[in-house]
């Protein structure tokens, strides 16, 4: 028998009558006598000045309660993008140590920004697990490289790996609230009821939050648990109940202008904002180096019907955002009707400013925003009625953006500004904070969370965990904040920030920022001028001091430098959304240029399905017709961008639905006859259009004869964020088409498989090949 490496206490003998056992080698280790539950609740995309708590026009009622009852922190700050903050709470170190210095889609192998968070950053789930909590993550996640979301991909990332013990929500930045793309634990999973049934993602996520924490107080009732709640609000697509919607009638039409000022002086009244803090220009970026995707219109210079629609965008939001936090409402009653909220630790907060990437007219599609194709002011009005429908995808202008993150410059994305920054942060925990209803000014970051999170349970982070040492954690606790008076020094020092392109540091109440706009590919950045700003006394970084302190920004600016070498930030880099979404990267399952699908199949990812951007492709599928066959045979999309292969009415009908923009790009054959085909198109690209996308010409075939043809346009970019896939049979979750109803299967026959492909070989090659294959099947 080979030697153990435990040491067993025990006596062992040959006989176990004369044994003695020793459990103590095996026994799992428990959390602190005392130790609290923990629940983060992290929204996205939501500025400073949006929720009632800070004087915002969107009333939260459980937020409100929360407040009054903990802390409201006034210079709490995270990355200004989603995956990067999601990752510093993930491990309490900065985002580019994390690898995570940009978006999942955005990543380009380089080691600040590889996707995948290294050994030596254990998370905070891996070690509150080893430390007696049940763990779970509820809702968005973002933080998955992209190649691995597949149900074949490797799980090394997703959650249950991470040290979560159970996981229901999206892998992706986002998605639809009517038709998520949902996986729970490590598969994917349909939702489980329709929209027209009471569906919608912010109650199902409540739905789970509770049952996992009911379940296990079933079970191990004197067990604490960690809880990562992340709602799909209030990132785009804005789409709520239209009671909710309907509460906001009117409370926008003076606009985003009369906004920042009405809200400034209210933010100024609660205490959130030292007297005398002035507002920042609406476009404070010199026009050469601006993105003009972030402009922002100003609301006199709008024609009415430009304000009627920019008021209901932002109805819409305010009313997706009031549900979603009346939707953890039920959580928190549920906590305290089972008696665990006096002794619960609630974060409730958001990960970066309100987002810009509605355009400055808004969006009714924001898969316009990354496909690099502007919005349409005329498609947005007519689809005004359907806003925060599953008809539309919609995202509020720039101007709503700016005005949600007053009375900071910018929004999202912009990391050097607290625009971009600046967020909500309200922490509630009865047994352990004496003062209620208190602010707290003290400067912080969210690579301070799991730093706060273990002081108060009382453990160490490990300085090696599995075999692997441990980086250090930058992070300061919070805690001493808990008792402090709300104008008390910070413990905080210093904190860099960086972003596609954006960079500034914060240091003893100092603030360097390189004025550069994310996104522009301008480059160059040794000419990038530099702003200085004492946030200590102008808060809301109006007044540029360079000239009158060269010295102190010299100083800031080594600074950040010395922060950027120790935490790879570097290679800086600003290019378009369109670049940084479609580079190559490497996939466990090598491209190839020939595809084939079954029917059956889980709906497949775009991360790892058939791209068919900028080229030329075909598709085809083996078929055995009967009298009344109907059904989808091939579909990959939604209906705010995708393609669909289907037979309705004993017709063949392809659609390409381009970013759904209407009329949906069709081509229908006569009446199929029953028996053996092969059913398929061709796209041949003949050129570009003005923004890039492909155009050129379709062909519709039953068998070996063209049936249909004519020009049509295809994508660039992805054809949603919202992680609609590929599916064989049927059409999953938003139907890409109109001229059917999801899932819409195939019956009356027999599919035999889709073959999809991009060599640029003729299709009726193909065709012969295609059909030897799949007739094995």
């Amino acid at each position: 028998m080979s030697e153990s490496n435990v040491e067993f206490g025990g006596e062992i003998k040959i006989d176990i009558r004369d044994s003695t056992p020793d459990w103590s080698p095996y026994e799992l280790r428990k959390a602190p006598e005392g130790a609290p539950n923990v629940l983060v609740i992290l929204y996205d995309d939501t500025g400073l000045a949006t929720w009632s708590p800070y004087g915002g026009r969107v009333t939260m009622p459980v937020l409100d309660r929360l407040a009054k009852g903990g802390l409201t922190y006034t210079q709490w700050h995270t990355t200004a993008i989603c995956s990067s903050t999601r990752s510093t709470f993930l491990t309490g170190r900065n985002h580019h140590a994390n690898g995570m210095g940009v978006i999942m889609e955005g990543t380009n192998g380089f080691p600040g920004y590889s996707g995948r968070i290294p050994k030596e950053c254990a998370t905070i789930g891996q070690v509150l697990q080893d430390n007696g909590y049940s763990t779970f993550w509820v809702g968005k996640n973002h933080n998955v490289p992209e190649e691995d979301i597949s149900s074949g991909g490797s799980k090394s990332q997703w959650p249950l790996a991470m040290g979560f013990d159970r996981f229901y929500g999206f892998l992706g930045g986002e998605t639809s609230q009517w038709y998520p793309d949902l996986v729970e634990d490590n598969r994917f999973i349909e939702p489980p009821y329709t929209p027209q049934e009471g569906y919608h993602l912010s109650k199902d996520l409540a739905d789970q939050a509770i049952r996992m924490i009911r379940d296990q107080n079933a079970s191990n009732p004197s067990k604490p648990w960690f809880t990562w709640y992340n709602p799909g609000a209030d990132h785009a697509p804005h789409q709520a109940p239209e009671e909710y919607i309907a509460k906001y009638k009117g409370l926008f039409d003076d606009g985003y202008d009369a906004y920042r000022t009405w809200v400034l002086q209210r933010m100024i009244e609660r205490g959130i904002l030292p007297t005398g803090t002035s507002l920042t220009d609406f476009n404070p970026m010199p026009e050469e180096q601006a993105n003009p995707a972030d402009h922002v219109k100003p609301w006199d210079s709008l024609s009415d019907d430009e304000k009627r629609l920019f008021s209901r965008m932002a109805e819409v939001f305010a009313g997706f955002s009031e549900y979603t936090d009346t939707q953890i409402g039920r959580v928190i009653d549920y906590l305290e009707e089972s008696g665990q909220l006096e002794n619960t630790l609630i974060f409730y907060c958001a990960d970066n400013g309100a987002s810009g990437e509605g355009s400055p007219d808004g969006s009714v599609n924001e898969n316009k925003f990354f496909n690099g194709f502007p919005d349409d002011l005329q498609e947005n009005l007519d689809k005004m009625g359907t806003l925060g429908s599953e008809a539309t995808y919609n995202h509020y202008p720039t101007g709503w953006a700016a005005a949600f993150s007053a009375p900071f410059k910018m929004f999202k994305r912009y990391a050097q500004y607290a625009g971009g920054s600046g967020d909500p942060m309200i922490i509630h925990w009865p047994a352990g904070i004496k003062a209620a209803g208190e602010v707290r000014h003290q400067y912080h970051h969210s690579v301070d969370i799991v730093s706060t999170i273990l002081d108060v349970i009382g453990i160490e982070f490990p300085e090696v965990y599995r075999g692997v040492k441990q980086r250090p954690l930058p992070g300061v606790s919070m805690k001493y904040s808990f008792d402090a008076a709300p104008d008390d020094p910070t413990e905080k020092k210093v904190q860099y920030y960086a972003m596609l392109g954006t960079r500034g540091i914060w240091k003893d109440g100092w603030k360097a920022a390189a004025v550069h706009a994310p996104l522009t590919g301008h480059g160059r950045f040794d000419e990038d001028e530099w702003e200085l700003y004492h946030v200590d006394v102008d808060r809301s970084e109006s007044r540029n001091l360079a000239a009158e302190h060269p010295e102190k920004l010299r100083d800031l600016q080594e600074a950040f430098d010395v922060e950027a070498r120790a935490n790879f930030v570097y290679p800086l880099d600003d290019r378009s959304a369109r670049e940084q979404l479609t580079i190559e990267r490497p996939q466990a399952e090598p491209t190839r240029d020939r595809y084939i699908y079954y029917p059956g199949t889980t709906s497949v990812p775009e991360s790892v399905a058939v791209s068919v951007r900028g080229r030329s492709f075909k598709i085809i599928g083996e078929v055995v017709l009967q009298d009344g066959a109907q059904g989808v045979i091939f579909a990959h999309g939604s209906r705010f961008g995708g393609h669909s292969l289907f037979i309705k009415e004993g017709r063949l009908t392809y659609v390409y639905n381009f970013l759904g923009i209407p009329p949906e790009q069709t081509f229908t054959s006569e009446v199929l006859a029953s028996g053996a085909h092969s059913l398929g198109m061709e796209f041949i690209r003949e050129g570009a259009g003005e923004h890039g996308e492909s155009t050129g010409t379709c062909k519709l075939y039953v068998d070996d004869q063209v049936v249909a043809s004519g020009p049509m346009r295809t994508q660039t970019g992805k054809f949603t964020l919202c992680g609609d896939g590929l599916c064989v049979g049927y059409d999953s979750a938003d139907a890409v088409s109109g001229q059917y109803v999801n899932p819409f299967p195939f019956t009356g026959g027999k599919l035999l498989g889709v073959g999809i492909d991009v060599s640029g070989e003729q299709y009726l090659d193909l065709e012969l090949e295609a059909r030897a294959a799949l007739a094995r099947e």
